[in-house]
């Protein structure tokens, strides 16, 4: 054929032996290949995709292969960061300093990963990518569009970061499971599911599987009507799931499942019940019983996969982050053991929060972490919610003053006080009266990012005598003489996002004898998690020092304080970085282990102090 010759022989004039012009390359871009579990959800919101998503990707460790995750979210914001807890949960930040969606903290527990910022992918990150890329002339004149430039851009992003070791052993990953945030059938992920439907021509066959969340619900009978709409919604978009994961509070039945099958195109064991259980370790196991893990090798063919460590025979694969969970017998018998605490005597934990409105996922972080420590003492974890502003009544305000007592009784009645992170002088002075009050009842308290700067202002206030001491952050008249907490001096104050002290930093700890110490298992430098603008003024050192509050950990110039503790005080620990962040089933934060421990067995305190160091350092914390 002369026409195909002469077209073959004008592209490898051109140094290439592809016959596809570069208006194609945006239709068709190169990827290197991977296998991916995408998971998407219909029908509502809360369906439990992240749960999935993540019980996919700790099942498929557990088979032996090596993952990593991607979170899409269709939002415009380029990142959590400046999202309200209220509106979006916690904003969970990476080792890189990235502020992403909570998901990736769901992501890193179950899976034991490290992950990046590139790996919560966002509608505003897309764009900004495309729009700066067109800046620059790279599109050389076209005309920028939804389909090809931003699907395209999508699909180059997640191949990108789907290369990208992040569970320790510096090898490619397996499996990538992506989730795509929202709801099939919003228009703000419509470029995301068109990128998905394209990104599956990119691939070599058996690269790549589709899960689908839906819901179930209970009316005099369980209703498929729901899914029948939400499937028939992802074939018109071009998108046929490989499973379907029905959501229903009872175990779907077979006539349902049967009723699923038929109308969504998708065989009927390839229809899954996500059924209640009595905690969510247990799902796990409640997906391998379905087949979850056959289904997804027949489809991705998993068994031709190469072993660990085969691709590169010279490579020498690193030891894992933290011992975790890695096989299905440890996910079943922590079930148990989480069963067991959840029957056990229970330790009370008083709260005192600002966001506490926005429920648990304004502190989702926090709040595992606290359970993993419960776990761990054979104790059932009941928080007590306390809000910060009702312990700051109106002068006058008979109501107001019943709710300061109320909440004030509630406390004392706890085992221990927790007060965690937050931005705004909202509540704050609430919050500086539970730092005081635990340091006069000599009640365990754990203090984390705001919780140890409250904890400093009652010290200055009640101890020191600097009635007005306070935070440069909570006087913008510059009223106060006594700025104890100051704004950090390298941060810019002409932009709020990413504008802070961000990710993993390194904490010295001098003193071997000092519970932060011993508590990391004796470790004199450990790798933790920050996000602040203010720190501690250690033109006040000495005087704190001199009167009892102890400054046990320091950034590497000595320069900043991240961890107090008080003398003659039988648990007071506070911290200016995020321990939440790296907390792990079976594997608690150590802060954490040591304060419930603390508010759970309160005469027992050298005990676990002495677990610890016997244990030894984790390599979660003493490496970056």
């Amino acid at each position: 054929d002369l026409k195909a010759t002469v077209s073959v022989l004008y592209w490898k004039s051109r140094g290439s032996t592809k016959m596809t012009s570069p208006s194609i390359q945006h239709f068709r871009p190169n990827v290197r290949g991977m296998k991916y579990v995408f998971v998407a959800g219909g029908v509502c919101s809360s369906l439990g995709k992240g749960v999935t998503t993540s019980s996919i990707g700790a099942l498929l460790r557990a088979k032996g292969y090596r993952v990593t995750a991607i979170k899409i979210d269709p939002y415009i914001n380029i990142d959590a960061g400046l999202m309200s807890p209220y509106e979006h949960g916690e904003v969970f930040v990476l080792d890189d300093g990235g502020e992403a969606d909570l998901d990736l903290g769901n992501y890193e527990r179950m899976m034991n990963l490290s992950l990046t910022r590139n790996n919560n992918i966002t509608t505003g990150k897309i764009y900004s990518s495309v729009i700066n890329k067109e800046r620059r002339g790279d599109y050389l004149g076209r005309t920028v569009q939804v389909v090809p430039h931003i699907t395209s851009e999508i699909i180059k992003w997640i191949d990108n970061v789907a290369q990208i070791p992040t569970d320790g052993t510096g090898l490619c990953p397996h499996v990538t499971v992506v989730e795509l945030g929202g709801t099939v059938g919003d228009i703000e992920s419509a470029a995301f599911l068109e990128a998905i439907r394209q990104f599956k021509f990119n691939l070599p066959q058996h690269s790549m599987c589709f899960v689908h969340c839906s819901y179930v619900p209970i009316m005099s009978g369980q209703k498929t009507k729901p899914t029948q709409h939400t499937v028939k919604a992802l074939q018109s978009l071009g998108i046929q799931p490989d499973i379907l994961v029905a959501r229903c509070h009872q175990v779907v039945e077979a006539s349902t499942k049967s009723k699923i099958s038929n109308q969504c195109n998708i065989h009927l064991d390839k229809v899954i019940s996500a059924h209640n259980v009595p905690n969510l370790f247990h799902f796990i196991q409640m997906l391998d019983d379905q087949n979850m893990f056959k289904i997804i090798n027949e489809v991705l063919r998993l068994d031709e996969l190469s072993p660990f460590g085969e691709e590169d025979p010279t490579s020498v694969p690193k030891p894992a982050v933290v011992p975790c969970l890695k096989t299905l017998p440890d996910w079943n018998n922590y079930a148990i053991t989480v069963d067991a605490a959840q029957n056990a005597e229970p330790v009370k934990i008083a709260f005192v929060g600002k966001y506490n409105k926005g429920g648990e996922d304004a502190y989702v972080s926090v709040v595992k972490s606290l359970e993993h420590s419960a776990v761990a003492v054979g104790r059932r974890l009941e928080i007590v919610w306390i809000n910060s502003t009702d312990l700051q009544p109106s002068e006058g305000d008979e109501a107001d003053m019943e709710q300061f007592d109320d909440s004030v009784k509630r406390m004392k009645e706890c085992d221990g006080i927790f007060v965690p992170g937050g931005f705004g002088d909202r509540g704050i002075e609430g919050k500086i009266k539970a730092a005081q009050l635990a340091r006069e009842w000599k009640k365990p308290y754990f203090g984390v990012c705001l919780g140890m700067q409250v904890a400093i202002i009652d010290f200055a206030r009640n101890v020191l005598g600097y009635a007005d001491a306070t935070s440069e952050e909570f006087d913008s008249e510059k009223e106060s003489q006594n700025h104890v907490i100051k704004y950090m001096p390298e941060i810019p104050k002409d932009q709020m996002g990413a504008n802070m002290r961000l990710g993993a930093r390194w904490v010295e700890i001098e003193n071997s004898e000092s519970m932060a110490c011993k508590l990391y298992g004796g470790a004199k430098k450990i790798a933790e998690r920050h996000r602040h603008r203010y720190e501690f003024n250690i033109d006040y050192y000495d005087k704190f020092e001199g009167a009892g509050m102890i400054f046990t950990g320091k950034d590497e110039a000595k320069e900043r304080m991240d961890i107090i503790e008080l003398k003659d005080h039988p648990f007071y620990l506070a911290v200016q970085y995020h321990p939440e962040f790296k907390s792990r089933p079976g594997a608690p934060s150590p802060p954490f282990l040591g304060f419930v421990h603390a508010a759970a067995y309160p005469a027992k305190v050298d005990e676990i102090l002495e677990k610890c160091v016997a244990k030894g350092p984790s390599l979660l914390y003493t490496q970056l």
